[in-house]
């Protein structure tokens, strides 16, 4: 469909499309005009990232005159899940979608949402029409969901329960303006759902268990639809990790020249990404004849943060691979100084993601800051994250990747022995594991004489994966030999991640208990 809302005779025009990475904004709009006069809260950034990512064919918006109007989240889920009694958050991955499973029979629609100011213009029919071509091309045999009774909070005292209500509506005794608008589309109630969406003042935190039959469903299962998950994504990414030797230059340039080398070597070993050690870029504090403070360090540093970031991107680039770029302290406009990866996409954009948590030692000698930002990046593998070096040993960073639909997670990393560096690898063993995720790990060797807090250095970097059977027989896909400057490089397959999550030994991320706990990320912006 045209992704113009104007046609030839520049008039506005309503147009439903997939939604995109760049609508959320737009989206986060929406949903908090829709409902904050309620007192239900809005979809995190965050969560609307992992909406996307992990079924972009599902989610939907209406757009009117360039404006979003109307927006629609669908998954696919297995009918076991669908058709038990749930809530809200437990079915929806705590509003991640990370609950879609690829292989579902059913779809299910955790939301739909409809500009007031364009009530009227049946958009909200639109988007209940888009889901259900949806479930007919890829062959499910329905849409089920959990619908919201805004108007019984109002009307409760007239009736001895809510099943009573529902009863009234359902024989056609009663209109309720959204359950009769959802039976006229061909839904069926299976019941009511109590406690489904407790911030739901209005409709008593009930949802109404709906079901629409799709007509066409085929009868076997290998007949339900040509695409597979991931259709999009390439079949084999190749990942490629940098151990870096620390030693003396004269000059940026000079340092560039030894960055592009790998660069250039792992391109021309057809890499799709290639991720280089934590503070590497401190490799520059040689330059100078005799030891700096902190302080002088962290202002000689500071000058080189654009320049650097120019250079990755120019590589990236000319050499056609991603370039998760260590991390570099970086002096922010409000006067924070925080260690930042620069991630540089080969289709030219430069996405920057903080350290949360700064180590000790980054803070007493550097007097960095934690950032306040963790946020999947969409490239043309599919969906990655970036954890620098102790980000890693927190359980709840890799899960919100996760939950953004990260299948990679890169971890920069710096250590200066092997205590140090075990803590690291045995916690992106961990994340590989919980997440059914890929962890790409590169470090530093070698000495910086006069360069405090990088005296010495201790690594083995490797490429790390879930243990199960698709995978290396150590969770191991690659790695290198300790202290010595190398490159390792691994093909992962996507779809062998795919496989584990909905199909292997144990599936970590489909049977988490979010009926028991969740991890709330508060938005910082």
């Amino acid at each position: 469909m045209s992704d113009t809302s104007r046609d030839s005779t520049n008039k506005p025009r309503l147009i439903v499309r997939n939604a995109r990475i760049r609508d959320i904004p737009a989206i986060r709009a929406l949903v908090t005009k829709v409902y904050a006069p309620s007192g239900m809260s809005t979809y995190a950034p965050a969560m609307l990232r992992g909406q996307i990512n992990n079924f972009p064919e599902g989610q939907f918006v209406a757009e009117y005159d360039g404006a979003i109007v109307g927006y629609c989240a669908t998954f696919l889920i297995d009918g076991q899940n669908a058709l038990k009694p749930h809530t809200w958050r437990e079915i929806s991955g705590g509003g991640y979608a990370s609950r879609h499973d690829p292989d579902g029979d059913y779809l299910y629609g955790m939301e739909v949402c409809v500009d007031p100011d364009h009530r009227g213009s049946r958009i909200g029919q639109r988007l209940y029409d888009e889901r259900k071509k949806l479930a007919r091309s890829w062959g499910v045999k329905g849409i089920v969901f959990g619908g919201r009774l805004p108007t019984l909070a109002r009307r409760a005292r007239r009736f001895d329960s809510p099943e009573t209500y529902i009863e009234e509506v359902k024989q056609n005794r009663q209109r309720d303006p959204v359950l009769t608008f959802q039976m006229r589309n061909g839904f069926e109630i299976l019941g009511l759902l109590p406690d489904y969406l407790p911030e739901d003042k209005d409709s008593l935190g009930y949802g109404v268990h709906l079901l629409w039959r799709n007509p066409n469903a085929p009868d076997e299962r290998e007949e339900k639809r040509a695409k597979s998950y991931g259709g999009r994504l390439p079949d084999t990414v190749r990942v490629a990790t940098v151990q870096y030797m620390q030693r003396r230059v004269r000059s940026f340039e000079e340092f560039l020249d030894l960055v592009r080398y790998f660069v250039d070597v792992t391109a021309d070993y057809r890499a799709d990404f290639v991720v280089f050690p934590e503070l590497f870029s401190l490799q520059l504090l040689s330059m100078e004849d005799e030891q700096l403070s902190p302080a002088e360090s962290i202002e000689a540093l500071t000058k080189y943060s654009n320049p650097l970031k120019e250079a990755l991107r120019d590589m990236a680039v000319r050499y056609n691979i991603n370039i998760i770029g260590g991390s570099h302290p970086t002096r922010m406009p409000n006067g924070r100084v925080e260690n930042i990866c620069y991630v540089c996409l080969r289709g030219g954009e430069i996405h920057e993601q903080p350290k949360i948590h700064p180590t000790p030692n980054e803070v007493y000698w550097w007097n960095i800051e934690g950032g306040h930002s963790l946020n999947a990046i969409n490239t043309d593998c599919g969906p990655i994250g970036v954890l620098i070096c102790y980000d890693s040993e927190f359980p709840e960073l890799g899960r919100h990747l996760a939950d953004q639909g990260a299948n990679i997670v890169f971890v920069p990393f710096c250590t200066d022995e092997r205590q140090s560096y075990l803590r690291v690898r045995y916690c992106c063993q961990a994340r590989a594991v919980e997440n059914q995720c890929y962890i790409a790990m590169s470090g530093n060797v070698g000495n910086l004489p006069n360069v405090h807090n990088m005296d010495i250095q201790y690594a083995q970097s490797c490429i790390l994966t879930p243990c199960d059977f698709p995978f290396a027989r150590d969770g191991v896909a690659a790695d290198t030999t300790p202290n010595v400057e190398t490159v390792a490089f691994a093909d992962l397959r996507l779809e062998a991640l795919r496989a584990a999550r909905n199909g292997g030994t144990v599936q970590n991320l489909k049977d988490r208990r979010h009926d028991l706990y969740t991890t709330v990320w508060r938005d910082k912006g």
